[in-house]
């Protein structure tokens, strides 16, 4: 068995103000439930500066949303309003007074229409529907500290503003949830609301279940972390405020589900506590931990309560030493530093602060065993592991040794159905993706196969379509240049052997590695014919490509770039570029990677045999017919 990894210690000149580590209780992140406590607590001080005086909006620094200034912020006062909460609840009030007043305070503020702080009414798809529901949660989950209390006026206020929700029209995603939850807490409190609403919500929930624990977020192949942070979450807190007047066929099928979703998400986490670098709303960083937390909650986790902490400490640690919150206490918006490469048109200044669900853990109590069993080690410190997850079409495949997870990607583009038009996004269509690197953004030609139009521009990889996932191959194809390019991809350790099927040759093709990224200075660059690398030298990460077959003459080169990588401000991607119709590229990920020894042949039948540099063999046959010419197809 590899030892687990070990992040290193806590350096008090960052974190004055946490506690200090308890490496009895917590061996693999020091961190215990005080340290959850000081992070909240920092956070919520953090932003005190930004207040208006009435405590109805927080105005953060940054530029604002697509939605304006005013929208973003009570975006600011609903996200953190969430952690307050959850800070104030799992305390069982024992808070600082002024903690309570001050979101008191805001909610009658916010609520009345003469006020200048005034919130902006929930309207049709309007951004105020999300942070309608994020109220809701907090007022739940704090209702005797802060709702039984509330005067009256201020109660009916509220649930006038919240109830501009009924009847309401919701995008068709994730955000029909917002709607079920709002409702569910208007019925909680004996407010106008309609239970057709609650049900259909609800239902549409079953309709984007694809097995295995996901679901894609809205029609389509929309895998990600709002599977985490939003799609498993709110079944569990909407079960929280009904009660008894939650079907328990629903509840327990949505349990059951999270359950199965756990048992996958687990790997999810590389042993520096970094989560999977893939999908959008990145910004928001350690909530990739709450449905840890909401599994514990509900019963429906099959995590030991020390592999349960272990996990999510892990990954608010990785944020915490890499600069989130910053030096004020803010979280930025960005990945570790600020960087737009990882925000949408929705971002805001406050949009961050969805992180707060990440702290629902304080709500079960001190003596909970998730907070008072030792730290056992996730998956990723003991074994290697490859996992196929048909689904979203994708393989983890980890490493002990370094502790990174991999994800290759043959499933998942987040485009809607056709006839829609593709499009490219550096977070869901690149063949791969890890704890320890990012992509860059906009598109590189990191983890990208593609043709070389006349003028030098690269091909997109656009629409994915999965054709098979299983074991320790996955497949697909898309279009370049108007041809049928297939892609398999076998895993094995630290390595990805990628075979391509290109049916023209004799068209220029470029195929990136992974980019790594460095704040201190640009990664070590070297290449030659058919093979490049870049290594990190602070700690030894290295990326490597070869061209195991076809690539014959191809040259080795590597591409830098300076500010398009949420991991540092330097990055570098080692790249092919050659001709030819079957091309076998072997990356390769890790600190102390060999990659000599490796080589791929091609058997009579179209089957690809391949030898890992460490002597094992498996092999990558055609994963479908191969397509027809131009002339050929009817």
């Amino acid at each position: 068995m590899t030892a687990p990894h070990v992040s290193p210690p806590d350096d008090p000149t960052h974190h004055p103000d946490l506690p200090p580590t308890d490496p009895l209780l917590s061996p693999l992140t020091g961190w215990t439930r005080a340290h959850w406590e000081a992070v909240a607590d920092r956070l919520l001080d953090g932003l005190l500066p930004y207040a208006t005086p009435g405590f109805a909006q927080y105005r953060l620094p940054g530029p604002p949303s697509h939605s304006g200034a005013w929208s973003d912020g009570l975006e600011g006062f609903a996200r953190s309003f969430l952690l307050a909460a959850f800070r104030i609840a799992g305390s069982a009030g024992r808070v600082g007074p002024a903690l309570v007043e001050r979101y008191a305070a805001g909610l009658a503020a916010g609520t009345d229409p003469h006020h200048p702080e005034h919130w902006p009414p929930i309207a049709d798809r309007a951004q105020p529907m999300v942070e309608a529901a994020s109220i809701a949660l907090a007022l739940h989950e704090s209702r005797p500290w802060l709702w039984d209390r509330l005067d009256d006026r201020v109660r009916g206020r509220v649930a006038e503003w919240l109830g501009r929700f009924v009847g309401a029209t919701a995008n068709d995603s994730n955000w029909r949830l917002f709607q079920v939850i709002t409702e569910e807490f208007l019925a909680s409190v004996g407010a106008p609301h309609r239970r057709e609403e609650i049900d259909a919500g609800l239902a549409r929930l079953d309709d984007w279940y694809r097995g295995g624990g996901w679901y894609t977020d809205g029609d389509g192949k929309k895998f990600d972390y709002y599977n985490a942070w939003a799609l498993h979450l709110y079944p569990v807190l909407w079960a929280r405020i009904a009660g008894p007047r939650a079907d328990p066929g629903t509840v327990a099928r949505h349990r059951d589900r999270l359950r199965e979703f756990l048992g996958v998400h687990q790997h999810f986490f590389g042993s520096d506590g970094a989560p999977v670098h893939q999908g959008r709303s990145l910004t928001y960083r350690f909530a990739a931990a709450a449905p840890l937390w909401a599994g514990a909650l509900a019963d429906a986790t099959p995590l030991p309560p020390g592999v349960t902490r272990r996990l999510a400490s892990g990954t608010l640690k990785h944020f915490t030493e890499r600069g989130a919150p910053d030096e004020r206490g803010l979280l930025t918006l960005g990945w570790y530093r600020p960087f737009g490469g990882v925000l949408q048109r929705y971002s805001g200044p406050a949009s961050p602060y969805w992180a707060s669900k990440a702290f629902l853990g304080l709500l079960l109590p001190a003596d909970h065993p998730v907070w008072t069993a030792p730290e056992e080690p996730g998956p990723v410190d003991t074994t290697d592991t490859v996992l196929a997850l048909p689904a979203p079409g994708w393989l983890l495949h980890s490493t002990a040794s370094d502790g990174i997870v991999r994800l290759v990607n043959h499933g998942t583009d987040r485009l809607p159905p056709p006839p829609a038009a593709d499009d490219d996004s550096p977070h869901y269509s690149k063949l791969a993706y890890s704890t320890a690197t990012a992509p860059e953004t906009p598109l590189g030609p990191d983890n990208h196969l593609a043709l070389l139009a006349p003028d030098g521009t690269p091909s997109p990889r656009g629409r994915i379509h999965p054709l098979h996932c299983e074991g320790r191959r996955a497949a697909s194809w898309h279009l370049a240049l108007g041809r049928r390019v297939e892609t398999v991809s076998v895993v094995h350790g630290p390595w990805e052997v990628r075979v391509h099927r290109i049916p023209v040759d004799g068209v220029p093709v470029r195929e990136g590695g992974w980019a790594l990224a460095d704040d201190t200075g640009p990664p070590i660059a070297e290449s030659g014919p058919g093979w490049a690398r870049v290594r990190r030298a602070a700690d030894g990460l290295t990326s490597t490509v070869v061209g195991l077959y076809g690539w014959g003459g191809a040259d080795g080169t590597v591409v830098a770039a300076e500010n398009t990588n949420a991991c540092g401000r330097y990055s570098a991607t080692p790249v092919l570029e050659g001709t030819g119709a079957l091309l076998v590229t072997l990356v390769a990920l890790g600190t102390d990677v060999p990659v000599t020894g490796a080589d791929a042949t091609l058997t009579p039948g179209g089957t690809v045999e391949i030898r890992f540099p460490d002597g094992t063999r498996l092999s990558a046959g055609p994963a479908s017919p191969p397509d027809p010419g131009p002339a050929e197809r009817s």
